[in-house]
């Protein structure tokens, strides 16, 4: 009897690997704070979920265009293109586009703007691990 060997790629990871990340939800996390787009990335990773990361509001815009996440979560206040704006291209490009704003306190406004711009949910930050879990939850379940 022969047996099953493993597959691997020309880089010598393990083919099912990539499968399975292929099928985890994809979460676009776009914040021009570093520590902060680790710290959501780690728990998105730790809960089942593949990332990618953007830094900015034009970033968003193009990583949305070429990743096709599941999920966007994505701060207001960033440098080169603010989320509103950013959210309002994304979901011109895509109306069902899923969207989640991060925002710090004080900015009642600007999350009734983000909202109405077609966000599903906000979280405040510094944001609770369980409270941003939830949220994320709620619009893309893990598998």
């Amino acid at each position: 009897m022969r047996e099953a060997k493993a597959k691997y790629d020309v880089f010598g990871v393990f083919a099912g690997h990539l499968e399975r990340v292929r099928d985890l939800p994809k979460v676009l996390v776009v914040d021009d704070a570093m520590f902060m787009r680790t710290k959501a990335s780690r728990l998105l990773t730790e809960e089942g979920y593949s990332v990618v990361e953007g830094s900015n509001g034009a970033e968003a815009v193009e990583r949305y265009k070429s990743e096709k996440p599941d999920l966007v979560l994505m701060d207001i206040t960033m440098p080169v293109q603010d989320g509103i704006e950013a959210l309002k291209e994304i979901k011109a490009y895509d109306s069902d586009a899923k969207v989640i704003m991060v925002t710090a306190l004080g900015q009642r406004s600007m999350v009734l703007e983000a909202i109405r711009a077609g966000a599903r949910d906000f979280v405040v930050k510094p944001f609770q691990p369980d409270k941003l879990m939830e949220a994320v939850k709620k619009q893309c379940p893990s598998p």
